[in-house]
């Protein structure tokens, strides 16, 4: 009996032809520096500057890197660009995906080792990331980005593996500088390995299916570390994610994966931008900083399906905000049930990130009591959530996917002298540019913020003066 597979990225792309208008060919040459981005960002949407919007998938078809009389070769941006199509490719909807992704941490599937010859047929290119079309968005950047470039590493102590998604700049033909956040998983690997003496070896893959790539996104308050990303992804996606071995470095790769660099994470470091103070566009809509010294990975090794697509986001935009905020979404919706608190749903909002605003739709409130519950576990997840900036608590009748319902609900339900909570000087995230003492002198240093709660949920005693209507059918 044949084992079912992982949708990979062309089965979801072949899924968006049932979906009217969810996916746009461009088949005219196009340059990877800047010509892709310039072409994507109206259907980028915010943080992504105006004017843009929310929009359809774009495959573009015939890309053109920056080495002379290299092979023009496809790229995708926008595949995450909605909450609807990203769930919809998981055979889902927004409302569910965060269930069955805290149903996925508690129940993983494990992935399965598959020889080299029973994987997808590859093909090797030559180990030159100038011969990719991988895309320049700014006249600013320190180069070409890997911007969905997911790291697969296996922790040398511990043997536990990790899959994560880091921002790579291309800094020679087999040269990348990765920036990893300290503390996570991929760091403390190259840690132990760097205690052993030698480096790490990594597969990055380019390319890879929804529950894939989801899974590889979610945050360290969602899958907590020591659990395999992959099994995650195993779980959300029906059937284990089957893995092989690399052909130049002691690693595993995922074998549906469109492109996977094999490489080394090197002791040795480099500047991110050589030339000046900008990496590339970051997920809150502004300009990175480059930093000034990053670990680099030695690509030994190139494989790629035939006709393979890279897939990239814009930096800033609705894509990058979808698949960061469905982990946090269940992060959060965890542990507010943990504290039995009467949640119904959690959405983090585009313009924040994905990270940075939170929407809760509480349950219809029981008693006078559940006024105090929903004021105080929205506070908790304030002060739990480090990414958490800004929470809009809303009743049960309200569209948490309509902008418009929700600013309905904050100028009809919510008194500012009663229903703003501000939690003064916490910890925060130093990539909003507000968070930092010359913006506000009550903050006590870099990255740290005031944290608001909007209740715009009706008190237990008024409900009776809330009463939304309905328009009555006509029976016709």
């Amino acid at each position: 009996m044949t084992r079912p597979r992982l949708a990979d990225l062309r089965t979801a792309l072949a899924g968006l032809d049932l979906m009217p208008g969810e996916l746009v060919r461009v088949r005219e040459e196009v340059p990877a520096r800047f010509g892709v981005s310039s072409r994507y960002a109206k259907w980028a949407g915010t943080p992504a500057p105006p004017p843009t919007g929310p929009g359809p998938a774009v495959l573009f078809e015939r890309v053109t890197p920056g080495a002379p009389g290299a092979e023009a070769r496809a790229v995708l941006m926008g595949l995450y660009g909605t909450r609807r199509r990203a769930a919809a490719l998981l055979g889902t909807t927004p409302a569910r995906l965060p269930r069955q992704l805290l149903d996925a941490v508690a129940s993983p599937v494990p992935p399965v080792r598959v020889r080299r010859d029973r994987a997808p047929g590859r093909g090797e290119l030559a180990p030159d990331l100038t011969a990719l079309p991988v895309p320049v968005l700014t006249d600013e950047d320190a180069g070409p980005y890997l911007t969905l470039g997911a790291v697969l590493a296996t922790d040398p102590e511990t043997g536990v593996r990790n899959l994560s998604v880091h921002r790579m700049c291309v800094q020679g033909p087999d040269l990348l500088s990765i920036w990893m956040v300290p503390g996570r998983d991929l760091e403390t690997a190259y840690r132990a390995a760097l205690r052993a003496g030698r480096p790490l070896p990594v597969a990055i893959h380019l390319g890879l299916g929804p529950a894939v790539l989801l899974a590889s996104c979610c945050p360290a308050s969602l899958v907590p570390p020591g659990t395999d990303e992959l099994a995650v992804a195993g779980a959300l996606g029906g059937a284990p994610v089957e893995l092989a071995p690399c052909r130049t470095v002691g690693a595993e790769y995922i074998a549906d994966a469109e492109y996977v660099l094999e490489g080394e994470l090197l002791a040795d470091h480099a500047p991110e931008n050589p030339r000046g103070p900008a990496a590339t566009p970051e997920f809150l809509g502004y300009q990175g900083r480059a930093h000034p010294s990053l670990p680099t990975v030695r690509v030994t090794g190139i494989t790629a399906r035939d006709g393979a697509i890279l897939q990239a986001v814009s930096g800033p935009g609705h894509e990058q905000s979808v698949l960061l905020g469905f982990g946090m979404e269940a992060a959060v919706l965890g542990r507010l049930r943990e504290l039995d608190a009467p949640v119904r749903s959690v959405l983090c909002h585009t313009a924040g990130g994905g990270q940075l605003m939170l929407v809760i739709q509480w349950e219809r409130k029981r008693s006078s009591a559940d006024d105090e519950v929903v004021r105080k576990a929205s506070e908790s997840v304030l002060e739990e959530f480090r990414m958490a900036k800004t929470v809009v608590s809303v009743d049960e009748d309200v569209d948490v996917e309509s902008d418009a319902d929700l600013w309905w609900a904050m100028t009809t339900r919510m008194q500012a002298d009663r229903d703003v909570v501000v939690l003064p000087d916490r910890e925060g995230f130093p990539l909003d540019p507000t968070q930092s003492p010359a913006y506000s002198p009550a903050l006590s240093a870099e990255g740290r913020t005031a944290k608001v709660v909007f209740d715009c949920t009706v008190p237990f005693a008024q409900r009776d003066r809330f009463h939304r209507p309905r328009f009555t059918p006509d029976g016709s």
